[in-house]
């Protein structure tokens, strides 16, 4: 996949707990686990809007975009 969540790593930048953003959010632990590993088709704003409320971040900061090899070797 060429989206790569970053949420782990603005986690541990602001020392943050998953199971504070969890709570925060309004989802359970373990779908927040499915989103930091990358595991879900889609997020809803609402979602990445309250994630980057309490992380003080920008969505940019969450997601980064890495082309795959194959894919834009096809082009």
């Amino acid at each position: 996949m060429a989206v790569v969540v970053r949420l782990d790593v603005v986690l541990a930048l602001r020392k943050a707990k998953s199971k504070d953003l969890a709570a925060h959010v309004g989802i359970t632990e373990t779908n927040l686990s499915l989103l930091k590993s990358g595991r879900v088709k889609g997020i809803r704003f609402e979602t990445l809007d309250k994630i980057c409320q309490f992380l003080d971040c920008q969505p940019g900061d969450l997601l980064a975009y890495e082309p795959d090899v194959d894919s834009t070797s096809s082009r």
